[in-house]
């Protein structure tokens, strides 16, 4: 991946955010830019 990846440098912990979930497959969290009372990102790992 791209050294500035923002998904990545949040799945590693180099940026501070709550992980919802994380598995194998993907690690979900909440978007920062909300449009709905509830907006969760499910980024592939």
């Amino acid at each position: 991946m791209a050294e500035d990846c923002l998904f990545c440098k949040i799945r590693d912990g180099e940026i501070p955010s709550e992980i919802l979930h994380r598995d194998e497959h993907c690690f979900v969290i909440r978007d920062i830019a909300l449009t709905t009372p509830t907006h969760l990102l499910v980024i592939p790992v």
